[in-house]
Formats: C-alpha cells, structure tokens, sequence
C-alpha cells in the first residue's frame, strides 16, 4: 500500500512538472513568439539586414517610400523625399529604433501570434503600411531646414494626422555614411544621426513656454484683467537680474505675451507659486510620455517644486531647468487651436493585408489640457502676436496663431530658436513645430521655415 502511495505521489510530481512545464512554454511564446519569429538572424525571413517581403510603406497619397523587390529594400527615387521621412520610415537593419521599419516590423512581414508568417509564405509578402506623412510636404519641410539640426513637424489639429516629421542630421538611405564617419563624427556632423528628435529631442523651451505661464496667470489670478506693468528693459528679483531686448512701456497681460516681454512674465511670477505652475503645465501634459504608434516620447520636465522667487521668474519665461518635448509642445499648439481638447499626432494612417484587405486604421486619441475658454484667450493672444508682432506677410493669405522662442543653452552657444503655432482658419486645420539647434532668434530663424511648410501644406493638402 505504502509503494502503491509513492508511485502515485511520484506520478502526481511528474504531471504536475509537465504541466508548469507546459504553462511556462505557453506564457514564454505568447510573451516571446514575435521576439523569436522576427530575430534578423533568422534567415528564412531576414536577407542582408533586411526582412524578405516586408510589405510596402506607402505616403498618403499612394507615393511608395519603401518597398521590397527581388528580396531587397528598394526606396523612393527622390533623395529629397527619402531623407525627408526617414526617422519615420526608418532604416532595415534597425539603427532607427523608432522608425516604422522596426516599431512596425511584425505588421510589415505579416506575423501573427496564431498563424505565424503565413500570410508571407501565401503571398510572398507582408502587409502595407499607410503613413498620414505627405511626402511633397515633407520635403518641402527638408528644404527649409536645410542642413542644421532641428525638428520640423506639421500635423492636422482636426483628425491628428501628422502631415510631416523631419528631423536633421539624417542621411540618404541609399548612400549612408560609413561607420567610420559616424563614429569620427567631425564637428558633431553626425550628432544623434539615428534619433527621431520629434519623439527624443529635450529642448529648453525658451519663449514658448510663456504660452504656459500665460495660461497658468488666467487661471489662477482673478483680478488679471486689470495688471499693468511698465517694463524698462531690466528688473531684479532677490537680486537676481532678468532683462529683455529693449524697453516695452506699458504692457497689460495680452501686450506682454504679444512682445514676448521677460520682465512682465517675471513680474507675473510673483502671483503665482510654484506649485500652481507645475498644476498648469501638468494638464498642458508636462511629465507625460506619449504614445506614438509602436514608439514611445520622451516626457517634458518642469520641475520648480523647490524653486526660489528668481528661479521661478526664469522658469516663467521658458528658461532655468525646464525641458521640452517637441512632439508634446505641438500638442499644446494643437490644443489651443481645437479649443482645449487635444487629437493627438499619429502616423500610421492604416495597414492592409496583401489582399487588399483593411486590418487596422488609426483615430486620433483625444485628450483635454484645457477649457474652451482659456483656449479661445490664448488663441486670441497668439493670433495678435503674429499680427502685430512678426507680421502676417510672413504667412502670405493665411491667418496664423504662434509664438516664438529663443532659448539660451549656454554662455557660449547660440540659443536655440523655436516657432509654435497654428492656422486660425479650420478650413486649413495645421498646427506647426519647428526647432533650429542653435539657430538664434526665433522669429528670424525658426519662423520663416514654419512658413514654408505652412504654405506648402495649404497648398498641396488644402
């Protein structure tokens, strides 16, 4: 009896190994199986860096940005086009982490958890991506930016497609620099080469972020409607000096976000805390990362809990330690022109099988920073600046709402220049970001560029 206990207790071990064995393998391939399928050292499905019968990568109109022939990652003839999109499209062998290539790579050669690569053995390839990305736009977008480092991007406000994402140095897919080149990186020609800096970029935030702070006094401060301040170039706080440009008399809240006046933001400060700011900035999404297909942003820090009265004047202005996302500050912009709920940015418009068959379509996730109406005060702000302030024949016809920033990085650099801003017209529902690293002034550096591809995009997409 007793040997007859043993075996049966023996057995009862051993079936109940097998059987964790068993849930371990199922949870390691329902957790791993893609990870596992898609290795590019797998060789039935990776030929020379690149995944044989990826599906295509398409622009919204049809235009093919990359494709695969005879077992080969083929394209667009357009040098301008291919540098244009290509931290989205991204590059075969991976260096692009977030690029559509890699994020999107299960969807491109057609893996599914259920059937495997199927689809790729029946057809002979994977499925095709849609991009929202105009590739006329795009590399109208790469001209004006030209060979400094930055971020352009432009999307729609209305439905959150994003129209164009550039972001420099990049290099023609077809002809990249050697690894050599890369690594020597002479005068920092190649300085984050494979960083989609839309989705990775901090930048300090410099004017822009007045946006904020102006947003922060209406709602924290009652009696704002009657504020006047005298700005004569220069004040101190603790000692502290914070200076402007020139001298810009009497400023009321509106005058002083219109003339981007430092010493009336500073003054402002006084009136708000700390504590009230970072409230502000966390609903217009600051210490948020978003989501951006299969990638991930990197989140935008303002960080004044300890702040002092002089730090807090600096922070006002878009300077001491605040950092900015670029994709999260064209959200604000976004925010502001479709009064006070955001649609946020995407890119991959849709994917379909080979058959032709729809497998998924992107809608914009929407997301409230603000009420209507404060985004209808800031808009009107906005809508001025550009008005009075740089002057609407930059923008030809159209009725633009923005804000330039200069941004000083260092002692001995030039600042960073930066424009955020929107079309005021919803029949042309874009919203625009532009970066130009060290650039200088932005409403000599950074503006004109947004005006081009707001033009452009008017033009070709209106």
């Amino acid at each position: 009896m007793k040997s007859t206990t043993k075996r049966a207790f023996v057995v009862f071990l051993l079936v109940a190994f097998f059987s964790a064995g068993l849930v371990y393998l199922a949870i390691n391939l329902g957790t791993n199986a893609e990870k596992w399928a898609t290795l590019r050292a797998n060789t039935h499905l990776v030929n020379d860096g690149s995944f044989i019968g990826a599906g295509n990568i398409l622009d919204r109109n049809g235009v093919v940005l990359a494709e695969t022939v005879d077992g080969e990652r083929v394209y667009n003839n357009s040098e301008r086009i291919r540098r244009s999109v290509l931290h989205i499209v991204g590059d075969s062998e991976g260096f692009i982490a977030s690029g559509v290539q890699t994020a999107y790579k299960r969807e491109l050669i057609g893996y599914n958890l259920v059937t495997g690569i199927y689809s790729l053995k029946k057809y002979e390839r994977g499925n095709d991506v849609t991009l929202t990305l105009d590739a006329s736009v795009s590399a109208v977008a790469l001209d004006a930016l030209g060979s400094r480092k930055g971020v352009v991007a432009l999307y729609n406000y209305e439905t959150g497609e994003m129209l164009c994402s550039v972001s420099s140095p990049n290099f023609d897919i077809r002809n990249k620099p050697s690894t050599e080149d890369i690594e020597k990186n002479e005068n920092g020609k190649y300085d984050g080469l494979y960083i989609n800096r839309l989705l990775d970029g901090l930048y300090t935030p410099g004017s822009v972020f007045k946006i904020i702070t102006t947003a922060c006094v209406l709602q924290n401060v009652s009696d704002i409607s009657s504020w006047e301040y005298e700005c004569e170039e220069e004040m101190f706080i603790n000692g502290v000096r914070v200076s402007c440009p020139k001298e810009h008399g009497e400023l009321n809240l509106e005058t002083a976000l219109v003339n981007s006046c430092n010493c009336a933001f500073a003054e402002l400060s006084k009136k708000i805390t700390p504590a009230q700011l970072e409230a502000t900035a966390k609903q217009f999404g600051f210490g948020r990362k978003f989501s951006f297909g299969n990638s991930t942003t990197t989140e935008s820090i303002l960080n004044i809990k300890d702040a002092s009265a002089s730090d807090l004047a600096w922070c006002s202005v878009g300077q001491y330690t605040t950092l900015a996302n670029p994709y999260h500050m064209l959200t604000i912009a976004g925010a502001i022109a479709n009064d006070g709920t955001v649609k946020l940015p995407f890119v991959v418009k849709s994917i379909a099988s080979p058959s032709g068959r729809k497998i998924s379509e992107t809608v914009a996730e929407e997301v409230v920073y603000i009420t209507p109406e404060t985004a209808k005060e800031l808009k009107k702000m906005m809508r001025k600046t550009v008005k009075e302030n740089y002057g609407d024949w930059n923008f030809g016809e159209i009725k633009m709402c923005g804000k330039t920033g200069t941004a000083e990085v260092s002692e001995t650099e030039k600042p960073h220049s930066w424009f955020l801003g929107f079309c005021e017209d919803k029949k042309t529902p874009f919203a625009v970001v532009v970066i130009v690293e060290n650039g200088g002034w932005g409403s000599s550096t950074a503006l004109p560029v947004a005006s081009k591809v707001i033009n452009e995009a008017v033009k070709t997409i209106s």
